[in-house]
């Protein structure tokens, strides 16, 4: 079958990046600039009994499976859907039991297999891109990728060679670990909580830049991709890898850490917003420079070892706040994992508190229509009319539809949901 170019865009060498995407006509801001279904899906085992495992669908009058117990889906339509793929997982877990737990990225690259055993054409995910041509960066893996990704062979191993024939060799299964691992997406609702993971071919061909002119977002298992500037035709199109709240070097280092190449975008080169992330204090006496980048390693330490507790996330901030303003974005990554805590705790008090303060700086420090903005004024407005502060409620839903309609699209079921949910405060 002959690859079909999305209507508008063409895959073109990109200078300095190798092959990319680039537009062939004009995108408006929150146009569809193409939308691409996963190759391959698997959703994650927290979200079983709240979404349909084919369709990803959010609804409490799912059923499921009556063999293994553990999918749940709309309807028969989608149950017939999902069994090529389920029956592999079906048969294990019926095996396996209670000890039956590969990671998500092992059930990942398992269905990825089985799906290559079966398509010998070209699918509607791989217009411009093969699953094939994806990067590895094998020669570029340090011992301790290399060992995840034996202990990911391993598992796939352990979990699956009685289930599937004739599993890749050694070193294909190598390979293909490492693809996934550099190309692959994570699937989120509107509040950006993980739903699933998945490979979307043509969305994987799109270069990365630290100001991105697209946006990608889910509509069930099929990815999105949107304008957020205006796209002019020769243009080339990029999504963003990463998360963007962080000032230059980290962001350097996690695209080096993760996808083996040095960021070279505009933002990255003037670093025009990483004063305003690293604000500090204004005290009597400045600190030195050393005593700013011992409290950034102190940040990032606290930052990678915790996830406990309230406490924790207080002390820190204290410590912090001496010196870190609080719209510095090592603060607010701290105070976004105490609004976490607060809401695990149900001290719906505390999360709102926490929100007001991270809002407005998220509103600077991220790109225009970012989700990570969107994201918290949905959770804001949530917990606004959960505590009956329904004006507060309605405006903040609001800031978060207006960025949903253009990040989503207007006829998305999340851009839906909110529009009913202040519909009904009315």
């Amino acid at each position: 079958m002959p690859a079909m170019t999305p209507p508008g865009t063409e895959r073109f060498l990109s200078p300095d990046k190798g092959r990319g995407l680039r537009a062939v006509r004009h995108f408006a801001v929150g146009e569809l600039v193409f939308a691409c279904p996963a190759y391959s899906y698997v959703l994650t085992v927290n979200e079983r009994g709240a979404h349909c495992e084919h369709c990803f669908t959010r609804r409490e009058d799912l059923f499921k499976c009556g063999k293994c117990k553990q999918a749940y889906y709309c309807n028969v339509d989608c149950q017939r859907g999902d069994w090529p793929m389920h029956k592999l997982e079906c048969v294990a877990m019926c095996a396996y039991g209670e000890n039956w737990c590969p990671s998500e990225t092992v059930r990942l690259v398992a269905r990825i297999i089985m799906k290559q055993k079966v398509t010998t054409e070209r699918t509607p995910s791989e217009r411009l891109l093969l699953l094939r041509e994806f990067e590895a960066h094998l020669d570029k893996m340090d011992s301790e990728k290399e060992e995840m990704n034996q202990a990911d062979i391993a598992a796939l191993h352990h979990f699956y060679s009685r289930h599937i024939s004739d599993l890749p060799n050694e070193q294909a299964l190598t390979e293909l670990f490492a693809q996934v691992n550099c190309n692959g997406f994570t699937i989120e609702d509107e509040e950006l909580s993980h739903l699933g993971s998945a490979v979307f071919p043509d969305v994987a061909l799109m270069n990365h830049s630290c100001s991105p002119n697209v946006i990608v977002t889910y509509k069930g298992t099929v990815a999105e991709v949107r304008a957020v500037q205006d796209i002019n035709p020769g243009e080339e199109i990029f999504n963003s890898y990463i998360d963007l709240l962080y000032p230059t070097e980290d962001r350097k280092e996690r695209l080096l850490d993760s996808y083996f190449f040095t960021c070279q975008c505009t933002e990255c080169t003037t670093k025009s917003k990483d004063k305003a992330k690293m604000e500090i204090r204004k005290l009597s006496s400045p600190p030195e420079p050393e005593e700013i980048q011992s409290m950034v390693r102190y940040a990032k330490n606290v930052i990678e070892e915790f996830r406990r507790l309230l406490e924790m996330c207080e002390l820190s901030q204290e410590k912090m706040g001496a010196i870190f303003a609080d719209t510095n974005v090592y603060m607010l990554h701290m105070m976004y994992q105490a609004m976490g805590v607060c809401l695990y705790m149900q001290d719906w008090d505390g999360a709102m508190s926490y929100g007001e303060k991270i809002v407005q700086p998220y509103s600077v420090h991220y790109p225009a229509y970012s989700l990570n903005v969107a994201s918290m004024y949905l959770k804001l407005g949530r917990l606004y009319l959960g505590l009956e502060k329904k004006t507060q409620g309605v405006r903040a839903l609001k800031k978060a539809l207006a960025i949903m309609e253009v990040a989503h699209g207007k006829d998305h079921h999340y851009v839906a949901e909110v529009k009913r949910e202040i519909e009904e405060q009315k």
